[in-house]
């Protein structure tokens, strides 16, 4: 696999909530090699003769169409990036692959084709089959003679995926397993040959299978009429005494549940450069429309308000596409040097991945919700013509809206993040007692004099917000705070934007070093302004579902102090920045 240009220092999921990092030890797209470009203009090459000129096709279902792309998207590898050469893949890095992610994500429903085949649909196999699992499959997914699908959600059983009802019976000969039932919202449905199917063994031992399309009793049904991502494949799967070949066991009977879980870990982690690539195309299409477009005499893109919103959308789309490659930077960093011919490859991989799984749901709901926000004022900037058919922005409107469902639900997410913190202070594993006792003294002690308030101390100050909150949390409901939704999800969103803050403002500082970023540096303080002032309403939603009276006042007043924040001229530097925007016709940082 290629090697990244520096060296990242290793860390622990989440805990960035207690330790400082430098400009230099954080990864960013200004540190891709040679090769990381050339796969970037294969993949930029790929979209704009392929797959731009067939999106109406696409979109209508046309026969065949998507499926003859990724076909000719395996001609370039770009269904294999980090397959193993032996199996047909190029056997490249994370960072290929989430630039691939990004280049591909310009419509909803290619990316949906392209994104389900290699990733949910192959990385079971990759990450948990057997060698001649292997051996048989991958080299026709990555080939794309194979089409493969992801099998896990069934009509009453959707984040709550271990309610599933298929099941699975070993035969009396103990040659093969019989299933039987129903998964619902499979994407790649209609076309895929090779689906990784969830079930219960004996009803009771959830079980991952690989199923194959041409086996007796395997139907797919008709396609769903859905909101968005129309061109993309979503049916339900029946399966009617399906006999499944034991050796088609993926993984461990009644493991199942580690591969769906570390499977959607890294479809989060994906998520990230996915609503990137398309926030930006997104933003320079209406960068263009607002240059071309005239009312009252004058071109919109002259008017402020449209100005605000071309900045905003790419402050926020900065944001996203930093936090993403931070991430890969840890993860990258936590992995380590690393061969598929280690022994141990997929477990080493998994393990790095996994071990930043809070910040992989960060990337889902931060992203997801970022995206939302672009294809909103997309159709706005866009008036009338952004609400019809004809017009881009209207599919990437409605395409957008499955981003906060698709990898669980932004809701699951928000709990998830904050419960797995929690449990690995139980575990020992994070010193995050400590860091809560160090912010309670700090908040004891009173503010400091003459304190700053320059973007280090702002960051920081956000990480102590979130901490204190943690700490009133966890005294108020102790071993019942898992249970308490709302404040998790409050407490998510405060270690969220104070990881957002923390990844703009070191980024931020690492292309000033190189004489770089003129547009990040207004970015960055719209950005850290706005984050804070959401670490604060988040912070006072959470302190007063934990305290009352005199408690809650004294918590609300350290809360105030902590975020604190001087208010940044966001209109002149939205206004500059957006003059930025429209002079380059395109993202710029």
């Amino acid at each position: 696999m290629a090697a990244t240009a520096i060296a990242i220092p290793k860390t622990k999921g989440g805990a960035f909530l207690f330790e400082s990092r430098l400009p230099e030890e954080i990864y960013s797209p200004e540190d891709f090699t040679e090769e990381h470009l050339a796969v970037a203009r294969t993949a930029e090459e790929f979209w704009t003769k392929e797959v731009q000129p067939n999106v109406e096709k696409i979109q209508h279902q046309e026969p065949g169409v998507a499926v003859g792309l990724l076909k000719k998207s395996a001609e370039l590898g770009l269904t294999a990036v980090i397959l193993p050469e032996k199996f047909g893949g190029m056997e490249l890095d994370l960072t290929s692959m989430m630039i691939v992610a990004e280049k591909l994500s310009r419509d909803g429903s290619y990316s949906a084709w392209h994104g389900a085949h290699t990733g949910i649909g192959t990385l079971p196999l990759l990450f948990y089959g057997t060698e001649a699992q292997k051996q048989k499959y991958l080299p026709k997914l990555a080939s794309a003679e194979m089409i493969a699908a992801y099998c896990l959600s069934e009509a009453h059983a959707g984040s709550d995926a271990l309610a599933a009802k298929t099941r699975a019976d070993l035969s009396a000969d103990g040659t093969h397993y019989v299933l039987n039932g129903q998964k619902m919202w499979i994407t790649n449905g209609g076309a895929a040959d090779l689906y990784t199917v969830f079930a219960k063994v004996g009803g009771e031992k959830f079980t991952a299978f690989l199923v194959e399309r041409a086996w007796p009793g395997v139907k797919p049904g008709n396609e769903e009429k859905k909101m968005g991502i129309k061109g993309s494949s979503t049916t339900p799967v029946y399966l009617d005494n399906v006999q499944v070949p034991v050796e088609n066991v993926l993984g461990e009977v009644g493991k199942g549940h580690h591969i769906a879980f570390n499977i959607l870990n890294i479809g989060r982690f994906k998520l990230g450069p996915f609503a990137t690539g398309g926030a930006k195309n997104v933003l320079n299409t209406c960068l263009k429309y607002a240059r071309e477009r005239k009312a009252f005499g004058k071109s919109i893109a002259d008017f402020g308000m449209i100005q605000h919103k071309l900045a905003q959308m790419a402050i926020k789309i900065y944001a996203v596409e930093t936090m993403s490659y931070r991430v890969l930077g840890m993860i990258n960093a936590a992995l380590g040097e690393f061969s598929w011919d280690m022994p141990d490859a997929s477990d080493r991989m998994l393990k790095a991945v996994e071990e930043f799984a809070m910040e992989c749901s960060y990337m889902k709901v931060y992203g997801s919700e970022m995206l939302d926000y672009v294809v909103d004022e997309g159709v706005q900037i866009h008036g009338g013509y952004g609400y019809h058919q004809d017009y881009a922005v209207e599919r990437a409107y409605r395409d957008a809206r499955i981003n906060r469902i698709f990898e669980g639900t932004s809701e699951i997410n928000r709990m998830l993040a904050t419960g797995m913190l929690l449990k690995r202070a139980q575990r020992g594993q994070l010193p995050l007692v400590e860091a809560v006792k160090k912010v309670q003294a700090e908040a004891l002690a009173g503010p400091a004099l003459g304190a700053t308030l320059d973007e280090a101390t702002l960051v920081s100050n956000a990480k102590k917000a979130m901490l204190l909150c943690l700490g009133v949390a966890y005294q108020t409901f102790l071993t019942e705070l898992d249970q308490q939704q709302e404040v998790l999800a409050g407490l998510t969103d405060m270690g969220m934007n104070a990881f957002a803050m923390e990844s703009v403002y070191l980024r931020t500082r690492k292309l000033a070093a190189a004489g770089k970023g003129e547009a990040a540096a207004d970015m960055q303080a719209v950005f850290l302004a706005e984050s804070m002032e959401a670490i604060e309403k988040s912070g006072r939603y959470v302190l007063s579902a934990c305290s009352s009276g005199d408690s809650l006042r004294a918590n609300l007043a350290v809360l105030k102090r902590f975020t604190k924040c001087e208010p940044a001229n966001s209109m002149a530097l939205r206004r500059k920045l957006a003059q930025r925007l429209l002079d380059a016709d395109r993202y710029i940082v």
